[in-house]
């Protein structure tokens, strides 16, 4: 690797909705070039090569490969297309960061872990709302136990579209929640279940509800839609201590609520009891203003010299996969629960 003042060069796979983004952020940290950039759509080539100096647009995957100045590869495709691009850039020694999720299957998430590690390569999943300054006020209050224990958690994640060809919105959406849930509650869901409905495409769920069970008879549900007239990424935590909520289309995203249930003895015997509400403040935290996007390139480029991509790592995205073939298993089966087996059931 070269030891300039821009050492690391990238190229990024897909230059569509994301890939753009994901230029644009790696040029904006110290250390860091974005050399390639590689589309099938020559419109698409035209833009990005407008925007940035120093960038070589081509329809040629394995061009881009065959740069051994090339240090990593980030796959900013269609989820059906990652397996295939992730392991021929693992194959060309390049790192790779895979926009979520990592495979279509835990049998390509399994093959790419292992390749990952034969080369000697960081493999890492782009969870961004992992990155989410709201989402990791969340992480901070449930490590420190300011909610006590978790009873339970809700996730809405909605909108009118856009509406996926080769994946559900189970796939799309639940896919982030799934990986929020796992990272806060420091494991993997046992069972899933969930229904779903294909309303506008036959064959792909643009609907789906799903309930999550993780240990300590903690229980999540997820509703996922491309059919709603809004936009809703929120997330509800209720715990024995606090409660929150955290808003993503809110400016003060996170709202702490001094809320609980107690036990009070009853006046004429204190041998019973009774459950009342207590409330209390409600406070609204400031949160750090960094784009998620930003703080996720940088973690990409510190796991490289560590080695480890720790919380987003094909591990981590290879259990987000995992739990979705369950969810979707279980929508083909009317809803029965299934269960889940995981690659680290406990995360570190």
């Amino acid at each position: 690797m070269n030891k300039d003042a821009r050492s690391i060069s990238i190229g990024v796979m897909g230059c569509g909705h994301w890939g753009p983004n994901h230029i644009r952020t790696f040029r904006s940290l110290p250390g860091v070039d974005v050399n390639w950039a590689v589309d099938k759509d020559g419109e698409r080539r035209k833009h990005v090569s407008s925007l940035y100096d120093r960038l070589r647009a081509t329809d040629d995957f394995h061009e881009m490969l065959d740069d051994k100045s090339v240090d990593a590869v980030v796959v900013a495709t269609p989820t059906s297309s990652h397996y295939k691009i992730a392991m021929e850039a693992i194959e060309a020694g390049k790192h790779v960061l895979c926009e979520k999720p990592l495979g279509v299957n835990s049998n390509e998430c399994h093959e790419l872990i292992e390749a990952a590690a034969a080369r000697g390569v960081v493999l890492m999943v782009g969870h961004v709302f992992l990155f989410n300054g709201g989402i990791l006020k969340l992480k901070e209050l449930i490590t420190f136990n300011d909610l006590g224990r978790i009873y339970y958690a809700s996730a809405v994640r909605t909108n009118l579209g856009p509406i996926r060809d080769d994946v559900n919105a189970s796939v799309d959406l639940a896919s982030h929640d799934i990986s929020i849930f796992n990272s806060l509650f420091g494991s993997t869901p046992l069972v899933a279940s969930a229904c779903g409905h294909a309303y506008l495409k036959e064959g792909i769920e643009d609907v789906v509800f799903i309930t999550l069970t993780y240990p300590n008879d903690m229980i999540a549900g997820i509703e996922a839609s491309w059919l709603n007239p809004r936009k809703v990424r929120h997330i509800t935590l209720v715990g024995e201590k606090k409660m929150l909520t955290w808003d993503d289309m809110a400016s003060g995203s996170v709202t702490i609520y001094d809320k609980r249930v107690i036990r009070e003895p009853y006046y004429d015997s204190y041998g019973e009891f009774q459950l009342l509400a207590q409330e209390g403040d409600i406070t609204i935290p400031k949160l750090p203003a960094e784009e998620p996007l930003k703080r996720q390139a940088r973690f990409f480029i510190e796991a490289l010299a560590k080695k480890n991509a720790t919380v987003c790592s094909g591990e981590r995205g290879w259990d987000v996969v995992r739990t979705l073939e369950a969810i979707n298993d279980s929508i083909r089966n009317g809803g029965a629960a299934v269960s889940i087996e995981s690659h680290e059931t406990v995360y570190n």
